[in-house]
Order: C-alpha cells, then sequence, then structure tokens
C-alpha cells in the first residue's frame, strides 16, 4: 500500500530516521518492532504525515507519491492513527472523543450536533471495545487503559484504509490485548484495512502480525513475514551497537524492552 524509498528524517542536528526503504503490505497487519530509540513512532508520523522527511520519497499505490498538498489530504482522510498518549481531551465525554475523529469531515466553528450516523458508528465502536456503558462519562475519570481503548475506537469508528497505531497496547492487559488484537484482525478481514503498528510485546507481534518491521538505530534492520522473524532476526533487530560517531535522536517514547531471544 505505501512504498518508501530513502526516507532520512531529521530532528535538531539528529538523524532519527536514515535512508529508510521499505514496502507495506496492503490489506495486512504489520508490526513495527525495535528497541526504545529506533525511530518507531517517527516511522509512524511519517506514515501519516505529520513529519515530511528530510530525503526520500513516500507513494501510496493509489494516490501516487504524497508529494502535494492534495494528495496528502486524500491520504489523510483515508487515514487514523491510535496516538501513544491518547490525544483525548479531558473534559469531553467518550463518545464526544470518539466523534472528534470525524472532525475534518466539517467545519470546525459549527455549531450543529454531530450527524446520526456519525454517532451511530461511535457508539458501534465503543462497543466494540467494550466501553459503549461508559459513552457519557467524562474522560478525566478514565483507567489509563479505558483511555486508551478509547483511542482505539476514535481510530475504527472513522473506517480508514490505512490504520496506524503507536503502541496501542501498551495501557491494557493481557485479556485485553488479546481482544483489541483479534479486533484489528476482523478490520482486515471485512474491511481490507491495511493496519501498522508499534509493538513492544512480541508475543502480540506473533499473534496477531503478518509482516514485521524491525528498526536498529534509524535504520531497517529486518522486513518481512512474520514467520521469518526468528531469533537471529532479533538478534539484529535488538542489538545495541556502540559505534564511534552514532548520531541519533531519541524518541518521543522512553520505554525500555525486556526482549529474551
Amino acid at each position: 500500500m505505501l512504498k518508501l524509498e530513502g526516507v532520512s528524517v531529521r530532528r535538531g542536528a539528529s538523524l532519527v530516521l536514515r535512508d529508510v526503504t521499505l514496502q507495506i503490505p496492503a490489506g495486512r497487519l504489520t508490526a513495527i518492532v525495535g528497541p526504545s530509540g529506533a525511530g518507531k513512532s517517527t516511522l509512524v508520523n511519517v506514515l501519516n504525515g505529520l513529519i515530511a522527511p528530510i530525503a526520500g520519497s513516500v507513494t501510496h499505490s493509489e494516490l501516487g507519491a504524497l508529494e502535494t498538498s492534495s494528495a496528502m489530504k486524500r491520504h489523510r482522510s483515508r487515514t487514523a492513527t491510535i496516538f501513544q498518549d491518547h490525544a483525548l481531551i479531558d473534559r469531553l465525554t467518550v463518545l464526544d472523543n470518539v466523534l472528534l475523529g470525524f472532525a475534518d469531515t466539517r467545519h470546525p466553528l459549527t455549531l450543529r450536533p454531530w450527524p446520526r450516523e456519525s454517532r451511530r458508528r461511535a457508539a458501534e465502536a465503543l462497543d466494540s471495545v467494550g466501553l459503549l456503558h461508559l459513552a457519557q462519562s467524562r474522560v478525566a475519570k478514565l483507567s489509563g487503559g479505558e483511555r486508551q481503548r478509547v483511542g482505539v475506537a476514535r481510530a475504527l469508528a472513522r473506517r480508514p484504509t490505512l490504520l496506524l497505531g503507536d503502541e496501542p497496547f501498551s495501557s491494557v492487559d493481557p485479556i485485553l490485548v488479546q481482544q483489541l488484537g483479534e479486533m484489528l484482525r476482523d478490520a482486515i478481514a471485512v474491511a481490507g484495512t491495511t493496519i501498522v503498528i508499534v509493538v513492544h510485546q512480541l508475543e502480540a507481534v506473533s499473534r496477531f502480525a503478518d509482516w514485521v518491521i524491525g528498526l536498529a538505530e534509524g535504520q531497517v534492520a529486518f522486513s518481512g513475514a512474520v514467520e521469518d522473524f526468528d531469533s537471529a532476526a532479533q538478534s539484529r533487530v535488538f542489538r545495541r551497537l556502540q559505534r564511534p560517531g552514532k548520531n541519533l535522536a531519541p524518541e518521543e517514547d522512553s520505554q525500555c524492552l525486556s526482549v529474551q531471544i
């Protein structure tokens, strides 16, 4: 669905991604893995257009090169992102936060109520993550796991062709990880959605992913089918080499990962 060629991203004087070339297969669940600071969150933000590369290109299979504002606007209209920090508004209700997933479909200053179809889709999405009973509760009262599920519901309500997630399983317990993983698999089966998520739990990768992209030090250390992501491939991704002249910026995510390989 998406093809990256020679993509590099700079933050200040440091490179976060360096000459990244890879393809995102359509209609599959792709997991992005790697140690803290490898560039995982940055790659997600390149895919959704929030970060522009300083070099290289991103090409959509239907829209072509994502270089013009019109192409990027069409790409974003088909894309939804589950953010690591949830990106929720505490003073609003759970339902209103999910409805904000449709904010790009109407004028920002309108006082009209949300259309019935939007409210129906938001309610269905909340039901799918087990939070419909909290629809009228303020987000400020929710736990971290509940907030994460609201973010998932908001993304699903858009019914995107491309669904991106920056650690969508980070704040939920193992049982909910299983449920959310199955929900994402259903989105692929029913609508052919292309899903790309950053994952820290390697057991979740083996259960739900079709394709794996492993980043190490801002570069692609592995890209292939999940069945090929064996112990040798994991070693290449999670090794921490200290080379002279290394100049990489840490990501926003500072969470460490313990991996047994």
